[in-house]
């Protein structure tokens, strides 16, 4: 964890971990616990941990210190509180987690706190998981979990596996006939002479888990994993009414939605999970740009590109929460793979990523797809993902949860080198022996400036897997001997090399920005040379010029006011900032046009209160192929601008499924959004 010395300190702290700054001066100033600490603290254990700093107040990016006098007071509040069941349900506080600071003299205390673990979770609040008294973060606020929300949270945790439980009055003449014996044919010729292929069909089922005996109560029947193994798509959506299944195949490395190949429930085939995964599988696979391996003159058919694919498609189905809203959702093309399902991780990803610990949702359905010779053994998935992907020198596969509109766990794994050719190179050339000298991450975040125009603490994190506080340090180091500039502050910071243009609102809808040429930005036209004179300069002509690696932002030349705005034949407005057009002004969209965009938007205008995914899929159609601006958003979809923002668009650019015109200005009025899925 950072150690905190100074103000500086704190703005490291605030990019890195969700943090929480309360004054904690008490009625007579002396300092004392803040009523509303323990909701920050259940909405920490039960998100993804964090930092409570007491005696510090934050006001618009900017920290005021107020020294506590008297901290050992603080303290003993806290412990004893941590441990009475009848505030707090759970006592996550070790040894370490409170830590008194001095720093100019001041004095203010540090409180850690984990995210809980599946067990502990719901952290809740005065004895009562329900009713409001269980929270979680959103938008660096404590937001209360619904009923809904804890009763699944209460499940998972009385729950090893949530696939075991006995269904009463489904039987075996709910399965779908075909897929049990292509299952069973295939389990006898992997496994010849195996004990299991003379069972008749219902003892095979009781064998692999399909079907069980409660030998407390005698009830005997079919497990939710048989159904989802083998029954049919009608029957399954019985016991889960938003089961859904869907894997497309996009043409083109871009984020339109059009599809070539699809696989969904459509009444054609069973649509249980075995089905779907002896359909998907092959099409993930097929022209998959991967040579095979000739081992001693046999050609090998599992490449580790294969064995990372297979892997992640038995992931996505046997982590799945069928009791969530969202769908399981594969889709492949040219440049990525991409896997979500519902419901969140019951580990961290960070520890998911490193193979520690191993904690599947459905146990029972990851054994019936080991059977048949699917899926790693407990905790050895994602690195068999990653040492895949690894194998062929591809960015690092990105795993995340998002919790809006519903819980969802997200993979993708691009087919992607971490940043263009060439780029080292040019890195080599301007810095010298100053970049070779530097630690691999600071190389790659150099890197991914120089590819991507900018660079944010997540964006870094993200690529290395480094500890969050380490890619702070790196940042800060970069900005300090002059490689980077920064602007914006905490987790909004955004570091770009020197004289990298910005794009803002103004550019695109100021008067004084009408009829701007552009000048193509290549490596040259950014000022790469460290301005710390102890650096050695940059030499312009070292860099070769290459459009193709350079920032997509545009160098501007001075602006022609007497140039009235371009539009197209739709009448969005036409930027040479941006290659997308602008739908700014509904009142200049043609009337064919506007009538389009209506016809999208029917739903939520039509009906008023319309299910979040709905509302979601009306947006990303809205902003298809062009940024809208949020008030025009927000009048098409007949919301307020603010209600807007805040129930859907700022969670969907964080999600990536949305794209900011101005990523600097994200909370700008004028701020527009394009489609990023």
């Amino acid at each position: 964890m950072i150690e905190i010395n100074s103000i500086a300190d704190l703005e490291l702290l605030r990019e890195s971990v969700e943090l929480e700054c309360k004054r904690a001066a008490g009625q007579d100033g002396q300092g004392a616990l803040p009523h509303d600490f323990w909701e920050s603290y259940s909405a920490m254990a039960n998100t993804d941990g964090g930092i409570i700093l007491l005696g510090v107040q934050e006001r618009k990016g900017r920290f005021s210190l107020y020294p506590l006098l008297n901290p050992d007071r603080i303290r003993k509040d806290l412990v004893d509180t941590a441990n009475n069941p009848n505030k707090v349900s759970a006592n996550l506080l070790g040894n370490h987690s409170i830590r008194e600071v001095v720093f100019d003299g001041k004095v203010i205390l540090q409180v850690e706190i984990p995210r809980a673990s599946r067990t502990q979770r719901p952290v809740f609040l005065n004895g009562n998981p329900l009713h409001g008294n269980a929270y979680r973060r959103f938008h660096e606020a404590d937001q209360k979990l619904s009923d809904d929300e804890v009763k699944r949270m209460l499940a998972e945790q009385a729950h090893n596996s949530l696939d075991d439980q006995i269904l009463a009055r489904f039987d075996i003449e709910d399965l779908d006939v075909d897929s049990l014996r292509i299952y069973r044919q295939t389990h006898a010729t992997l496994n010849p002479g195996h004990v299991w292929s003379g069972l008749a069909d219902r003892e095979f089922l009781r064998a692999i888990g399909a079907w069980r005996k409660n030998r407390e109560t005698g009830e005997s029947g079919l497990t939710i994993a048989g159904l989802l193994m083998f029954g049919t798509h009608p029957v399954i959506q019985e016991q889960f009414p938003y089961y859904m299944l869907d894997y497309q195949e996009r043409p083109e490395a871009k984020t339109e939605r059009r599809w070539i190949d699809r696989v969904t429930l459509d009444g054609t085939w069973s649509g249980n999970l075995y089905d779907f995964y002896r359909k998907v599988y092959p099409k993930l696979v097929a022209d998959l740009k991967i040579p095979f391996e000739v081992r001693d003159g046999v050609r090998q058919e599992d490449t580790p590109v294969h064995v990372a694919l297979r892997e992640a498609l038995a992931n996505v189905i046997v982590h799945s929460d069928y009791r969530e809203r969202a769908s399981v959702f594969v889709v492949k093309r040219p440049d990525m793979f991409g896997f979500r399902n519902p419901g969140l991780m019951r580990i961290p990803p960070a520890i998911a990523l490193r193979g520690d610990e191993h904690d599947c949702r459905n146990r029972l359905l990851h054994a019936m797809f080991r059977y048949v010779n699917v899926g790693e053994q407990a905790g050895s998935g994602i690195p068999k993902i990653l040492s895949g992907w690894s194998s062929q020198h591809w960015r690092m596969p990105s795993l995340r949860e998002e919790r809006e509109p519903n819980n969802r766990t997200v993979l993708e794994l691009q087919m992607l080198d971490l940043f263009p050719s060439g780029i080292l190179d040019i890195l080599k050339l301007h810095f010298k022996d100053r970049f070779e000298s530097l630690p691999q991450i600071s190389r790659l975040a150099l890197a991914i400036t120089l590819s991507e125009g900018r660079l944010t603490h997540g964006r870094l994190a993200e690529l290395c897997h480094e500890h969050a506080s380490d890619v702070s340090k790196t940042l800060r180091e970069l900005v300090k001997v002059g490689f980077l500039t920064i602007s914006g502050g905490g987790r909004g910071a955004v570091y770009r090399f020197e004289g990298t243009p910005v794009v803002s609102p103004e550019d695109v809808f100021g008067a004084q920005t009408l009829g701007r040429g552009i000048r193509v930005l290549t490596p040259d036209s950014l000022n790469l040379a460290p301005s710390s004179p102890n650096l050695a300069p940059s030499s312009p002509n070292l860099a070769p010029s290459s459009p193709n690696l350079a920032p997509s932002s545009p160098n501007l030349a001075p602006s022609s006011p007497n140039l009235a705005p371009k539009r197209d034949e739709n009448g969005r407005l036409l930027s040479p900032h941006h290659r997308l057009p602008f739908v700014d002004d509904l009142s200049k969209l043609s009337e064919r046009f506007r009538g389009e965009l209506a016809l999208i938007a029917m739903d939520p205008v039509s009906k008023g209160k319309i299910p979040g995914n709905v509302m979601k899929g009306v947006i990303l159609a809205l902003c298809r192929d062009q940024y809208v601006t949020v008030r025009c958003l927000a009048s098409l979809v007949n919301r307020q601008p603010e209600t807007l923002r805040g129930q859907y668009l700022s969670t969907m650019s964080r999600n990536r499924e949305l794209k900011l015109a101005f990523p600097d200005s994200p909370n700008d009025s004028r701020q527009a959004y394009t489609s990023a899925i």
